[in-house]
């Protein structure tokens, strides 16, 4: 009994040749240790370095606590001057999380101190990258991102716990119907498998990110990740050559979406109940037919 989970692919140093015939063709996870140590931000990229340059500006901050079934699922818990943020989350273990708010934006000349992986893969789609920080003990919920791109995810200052799952486990996971993330009712890091039986079983990877780390995470992933010390990431976002995939992101932010946000509008609580009962029948169907194949 129990989540079947495989360390992660690691290499330092990887050809395009490798990296596209190993990891981007199969879809396949890979920790990348030495390409953020070409990067200036491998050695200027502090916590103290980020306060100075970003400054005092008001920023949003998200916990754990489930989502507000009549709120949007990206509203925040509280917000803080993000100099006051990045003082807690380098002495105190908090839940609190900055993902919605973009410090290159408030401070440009980060954009000088990475590289995109252009010698891998092209695609890359975004001008200011998102960043995403957290305290001790905070943890990102489960799921998939909504544009369906492939990213580069790395680490600076602490240590990261994340688990990755292949998009073709969804209904075992228990994917909430018109929406990108599990059921918030179990901890996929230590799940109940008598109350969501379909989890055991589920296959996927365990990995764990330190400073300047890079992991590749393929399209349609799901993943959970906690971080281990107040510490932050940078993701590099990047196209999938597939139109299928392009269709189905497109599909995501703006159809699905626009719907999800118009049903919790109009029937609040009673629209989230009927999806989260239809996760679990959905997932109960999968494990009985022995799902996915």
């Amino acid at each position: 009994m129990g989540l079947h989970l495989r360390p992660i692919d690691i290499v330092d140093d990887i050809t395009e040749q490798d990296f596209k015939e190993k990891y981007l063709k199969p879809r396949i996870p890979v920790v990348i240790k030495n390409m953020a140590k070409k990067w200036p931000a491998y050695q200027k990229w502090t916590m103290d370095y980020m306060k100075e340059v970003v400054g005092d500006v008001e920023v949003p901050l998200y916990d754990s606590s489930k989502a507000d079934p009549s709120a949007p699922i990206n509203a925040s818990a509280a917000k803080m001057k993000f100099g006051d943020y990045i003082d807690l989350i380098k002495t105190t273990p908090t839940d609190l999380r900055i993902f919605l708010f973009d410090p290159i934006k408030s401070a440009p000349k980060l954009l000088e101190d990475y590289i995109a992986p252009k010698d891998l893969m092209g695609g890359f789609l975004d001008n200011y990258p998102s960043m995403f920080f957290g305290g001790q003990g905070s943890e990102t919920f489960l799921h998939f991102d909504i544009d369906m791109a492939h990213i580069f995810h790395t680490h600076f200052n602490g240590r990261k716990h994340i688990l990755l799952f292949d998009y073709k486990w969804k209904e075992r996971l228990y994917q909430i119907p018109y929406a990108t993330y599990s059921l918030e009712d179990y901890d996929i890091s230590n799940p109940d498998f008598e109350n969501f039986p379909a989890l055991d079983g589920v296959e996927g990877i365990e990995c764990f990110l330190e400073h300047g780390d890079t992991l590749f995470m393929p399209t349609g992933w799901w993943h959970w990740m906690k971080y281990l010390d107040g510490s932050f990431s940078i993701s590099l976002r990047a196209w999938d050559k597939s139109w299928a995939v392009k269709a189905h992101s497109l599909w995501n932010l703006t159809v699905q979406r626009n719907f999800d946000n118009f049903m919790k509008r109009r029937y609040k609580k009673k629209y989230m109940d009927w999806k989260e009962s239809l996760a679990i029948k959905r997932a109960n169907r999968a494990l009985k037919k022995g799902l996915p194949k």
